[in-house]
């Protein structure tokens, strides 16, 4: 299987501007065919129709879903080499990337399925059309590096679960690649948003065995965590000095679930200190959410939101959608 990165994550520190544009803009003229002396052209941003002047909302999602549209337009064709994709510089490309991975979190989880499902869409039927173009293989890379590396500040498997089902049945790739993204959406299957997450049992440093879902709480911010983690001891910190935590934890309305899932107890147990007396501060004693593969984590820390029927709301979600969620619930939002 293709290896993935694992390890301990930093607190994000963003890959791109993520500033979501909504603003009208006029596409870069098209027409030019392949010449010797080539200035690089613009990324074609999108004209979105005047009816959304007063749509915010629509306005988003027609972007979204446009997006490629004229970047992918095979009317015209432009240069492609290790600097260039369809004209554009790569850099360009990629920070168009950022920009519409920013738009995606801006409009409805539905919405933001079918642009993803659309930008497969677009890039195959240039693939289609021009096979020697190095569109298909940036937009391909740029998925995999924004949407499920799991060290991506905007990391979203769920997401990446739609490109790669496509890519999984694509016929231009090998069979072995194509199996390869069926592992990959068969692991983001695992607790997807929307779905109850997978029960557990964990024992705390008492040895008292407690379950994920005998936790009794408005929301349950269920943390995968390792001694020693700088990371972690980051969002613990951020946590409880910031965020007000503990208000929410003493109301009611929060439970912090802290599990340990490897091995090496006697870390764990000297790490005790570190950890909030009011948290949930657990391991697996089973060792099953590894070896079952309950949860897909692939690396540490892993935060995930639960409501009170433990309802994933947010998986493996990047600490600081983490911390706003939690910031609006302690101004009451």
């Amino acid at each position: 299987m293709k290896e993935r990165i694992q390890g301990c994550r930093g607190l994000s520190s963003g890959l791109a501007c993520m500033a979501c544009i909504i603003s009208v803009f006029i596409a870069a003229g098209c027409g030019q065919n392949r010449q010797e002396e080539f200035s690089p052209r613009a990324f074609p941003a999108v004209t979105v129709p005047g009816i959304y002047a007063d749509d915010r909302e629509g306005a988003l999602e027609y972007l979204a879903v446009h997006f490629w549209d004229d970047f992918t337009d095979t009317s015209s064709v432009y240069p492609c080499d290790t600097s260039l994709v369809n004209g554009v510089k790569t850099g360009d490309v990629e920070q168009a990337f950022a920009d519409f991975t920013g738009v995606l979190q801006s409009i409805g989880f539905t919405q933001a399925k079918k642009a993803v499902s659309v930008l497969f869409d677009r890039v195959a039927e240039y693939e289609a059309a021009d096979t020697s173009s190095n569109v298909f293989e940036t937009v391909t890379g740029l998925v995999e590096r924004y949407l499920y590396d799991p060290n991506s500040p905007v990391r979203n498997e769920d997401l990446y679960a739609v490109y790669a089902g496509r890519l999984s049945g694509y016929p231009g790739l090998s069979p072995d690649r194509r199996s390869v993204y069926g592992y990959d959406v068969k692991m983001c299957a695992l607790n997807a948003i929307g779905t109850p997450a997978a029960d557990f049992v964990f024992s705390d440093a008492a040895g008292v065995t407690r379950s994920l879902y005998g936790i009794d709480a408005e929301y349950t911010l269920l943390f995968f965590s390792n001694p020693g983690c700088n990371a972690c001891e980051d969002i613990i910190r951020v946590l409880g000095e910031q965020l007000s935590v503990s208000s929410l934890i003493a109301s009611g309305r929060l439970a912090v679930v802290n599990v340990y899932i490897d091995e090496d107890l006697s870390a764990w147990y000297d790490y005790m200190p570190i950890y909030p007396d009011d948290w949930y501060n657990g391991y697996d004693p089973n060792g099953i959410i590894r070896s079952d593969v309950l949860y897909n984590v692939r690396a540490i820390p892993s935060l995930y939101v639960l409501d009170r029927d433990k309802t994933v709301l947010m998986k493996d979600a990047p600490d600081q959608r983490v911390f706003a969620f939690l910031a609006s619930l302690s101004s009451g939002q």
